[in-house]
């Protein structure tokens, strides 16, 4: 009977081994033993200056960031820490619900604006994922906070103030890139036609044989810039130079990650990363990302000011609609769904 269970969170408090469908192929599983762990694994960005005497200096960090990490963490971000500790707890006591209360969200249809789902796409997976999520649209909040779950009761007016909150943080970070860039500072936010913004509650249960599975594997990021809350238990790992880096949570800290549509803008200078989640057997893990969109009909190219003969442009012209579109229907393929839409 456990097997027709619809999310992972009520199937998982019942196994000692990880079902078929989440075992990866051996050649595709997590070499947990072959993974770097430092503190200072990504560059950690004050933003305490920006707007002050350090704005050339954070703006430069910025900008290598993007160049070499295409990843970043940021403290004194101007999100209140009562503002984190809020959304932590609203997204651990949904996941905590009954069965049947969560089940009211519930959809495999990726085009619904708010649906609880598992895995990556179940339609179309072979291999499932150790998570489920609960994805909801949020700009502008008017047109989708009614379709939110109203239980917990604070859900709607927390959730609703958070994704305001990480919104202010985003266009200002945006501003911040465009500067690195040396283009004018609202160029990306002006490329985005009327903005669009999701977000997801993850949760990833303890897994019984967390090496034989991923809560997500390997992927970069459709959208133009990710802004993730993670809770206190690893399971982020970025790639860099061909070696996966574990990237430890910090207290009260964001982490920042460039999007495929910010390659195309920035004409390959800055890189979307790819990036995983791994599983552990002793305890749950939540993470909250923010993805920041363009409006399905804005055009995305790559800013003409970065286009010269010496570096012509790599991309064609395209919708962000028929990108993500792609994106969906290959699922998390590890070779970038960016390289299908090279000039």
């Amino acid at each position: 009977m456990a097997a027709t269970k619809l999310l992972l969170s009520d199937l998982a408090s019942s196994v000692s081994h990880v079902p078929s469908n989440y075992i990866r192929p051996i050649s595709d599983r997590p070499n947990l033993s072959d993974v770097q762990t430092s503190d200072d694994s990504i560059p950690l960005i004050d933003l305490q200056g920006l707007h002050g005497s350090d704005h050339s200096e954070i703006i430069k960090q910025i900008g290598e960031a993007c160049q070499q990490n295409g990843f970043f963490q940021i403290k004194n971000h101007g999100v209140p820490e009562s503002l984190i500790k809020k959304i932590t707890r609203t997204s651990r006591d949904f996941f905590k619900l009954p069965e049947s209360e969560r089940l009211k969200n519930y959809s495999d249809d990726p085009t619904k604006t708010t649906r609880l789902s598992t895995s990556f796409n179940v339609k179309t997976e072979k291999v499932s994922n150790w998570r489920d999520f609960l994805r909801l649209h949020c700009y502008p909040l008017e047109d989708y906070v009614h379709e939110w779950p109203s239980n917990p009761p604070s859900f709607r007016e927390e959730v609703g103030e958070y994704s305001t909150s990480v919104r202010g943080l985003v266009l200002r970070l945006l501003e911040a890139i465009s500067e690195s860039l040396g283009l004018e500072r609202d160029y990306i936010g002006k490329a985005l036609g009327k903005h669009a913004q999701h977000m997801a509650l993850n949760y990833y249960p303890p897994c019984p044989q967390p090496e034989l599975t991923y809560g997500l594997p390997g992927h970069t990021d459709p959208n133009l810039i990710t802004i993730l809350l993670q809770d206190d238990v690893p399971g982020l790992q970025v790639l860099n130079n061909g070696k996966w880096i574990a990237v430890n949570p910090i207290p009260n800290t964001f982490i920042v990650n460039i999007g495929d549509q910010m390659q195309v803008i920035s004409n390959d200078r800055y890189k979307s990363v790819l990036h995983r989640a791994v599983v552990n057997c002793n305890r749950e893990r939540i993470s909250i990302p923010t993805f920041y969109c363009p409006s399905p009909d804005a055009v995305i190219e790559p800013a003409k000011e970065l286009i010269s003969d010496e570096q012509p442009a790599v991309y064609r012209n395209f919708t962000y609609g028929e990108y993500y579109e792609r994106f969906w229907n290959r699922g998390l393929a590890t070779q970038c769904c960016l390289d299908t839409f090279k000039a």
